[in-house]
């Protein structure tokens, strides 16, 4: 039996062309053609004033930090059931995470947790996709206006995804998105600052290279341009190369998210009916893009029992995502009862633009036989 993974990229032969057109042009450092052609494509995919190409999500969310001037004592409420990347970033600063709850149908940040957990300190909020769905930025962004914060949307997982008819990535004034490598669009690594505010952009693409203009505009200047390093900065450029790939699969998109959307569909087909099972749920006035296809198993199955018995089938998976408040890093004494208890029993499946029919279907199959041979209770 061939495996069947959890994630693969779909990359090919028109990426290939692409790289290879840079490897001809003799730039494929940061901020030169090519990057400048992802920026505006990437703008006015998103209907945004600014974007900046970036080595990966993580850095655009510690950039968006910098320019809307976070310090130290600072708190940023931060969802919590997430890749910890947004604390992560809060921390760079000396600025404390505060942990928001998320609501138990969607995994998504719960607005009334953000509410109760702002104080005198807290001056902004770092909303989470999670896993692709978006939050919902109605009443984020109304909380936010009413105490004057910050809102940054975490779309790290949710390109190509909607909300309300608006593209995530576009849903905050400013948003971070990543293009890892189970994104539903990559070049291995990479990510991107989008924002409404052109003064935001300038300053994150300023410290994304030292705090110096585009070394490719100075080689274009007749003379010897100087430049001066005015303030501290970061090396987060985004390579030509990998501009070039994510220009080949920001046009691909859409079919990629059609395959995503067609699996997710039949596991819904083949899983709907298992009691030991909850499927994801999909808001009406939202769209997913699956960077991951998230079960809940019911509370007497053995996760760890049934993750062992699919990868022992050579099926990939894995146990979801984090809740971040319980990690040791952040030392934090905060309760997140919803987040802690996703943690513990959601799995996740095969989800990627490359599985086939009969994939699908061998794991629905093997997952459904393991949850049911390994729950405490029998069936």
């Amino acid at each position: 039996m061939n495996g069947i993974p959890l994630v693969h990229a779909s990359l090919g032969e028109q990426e290939l062309a692409a790289v290879a057109e840079v490897f001809a042009s003799g730039w494929p450092a940061g901020q030169g053609p090519r990057g400048k052609a992802l920026e505006a494509q990437l703008a006015e995919r998103f209907g945004v004033d600014g974007a900046v190409a970036l080595s990966n999500c993580g850095v655009a969310l510690h950039l968006a930090l910098l320019a809307l001037g976070v310090e130290p004592g600072d708190e940023v409420i931060v969802a919590d059931y997430s890749f910890p990347a947004p604390a992560h970033a809060v921390r760079y600063l000396g600025a404390t995470p505060v942990f928001a709850d998320v609501r138990a149908d969607t995994g998504t940040v719960d607005p009334q947790a953000v509410a109760d957990l702002v104080t005198p300190r807290t001056v902004g909020v770092i909303a989470v996709d999670t896993v692709g769905l978006p939050a919902d930025y109605a009443e984020l962004n109304a909380l936010a206006e009413r105490h004057g914060l910050f809102v940054i949307e975490d779309a790290a997982c949710a390109v190509g995804a909607t909300y309300r008819g608006r593209p995530a990535g576009a849903l905050a004034p400013v948003a971070c998105v990543s293009f890892h490598g189970r994104k539903g669009a990559t070049s291995g690594e990479g990510g991107a600052l989008l924002t409404s505010d052109p003064a935001v952009a300038e300053h994150a693409r300023l410290r994304s290279a030292f705090g110096i203009t585009s070394i490719f505009d100075q080689a274009q200047v007749v003379g010897l341009p100087i430049p001066t390093f005015t303030e501290i900065g970061y090396n987060y450029k985004l390579s030509d190369i990998a501009a070039a790939i994510l220009q080949v699969q920001l046009n691909r998109l859409d079919e990629l998210l059609e395959r995503r959307d067609a699996v997710a569909a039949r596991y819904a087909e083949l899983l709907g009916d298992e009691e030991l099972l909850t499927l994801p749920r999909v808001p009406a006035d939202r769209t997913h893009t699956w960077q991951s296809y998230l079960v809940t198993l019911d509370r007497s199955v053995d996760r760890t029992a049934v993750a062992a018995e699919l990868r022992g089938r050579g099926i990939g998976c894995g146990h979801g995502t984090w809740a971040s408040h319980l990690q040791p890093a952040f030392e934090s004494k905060q309760a997140c009862p919803v987040s802690a208890d996703l943690f513990e029993r959601q799995l996740a499946i095969p989800m990627h633009a490359e599985l086939d029919t009969d994939q699908v279907e061998r794991v629905a199959d093997a997952l459904r036989g393991a949850v049911r041979a390994h729950a405490a209770r029998p069936v």
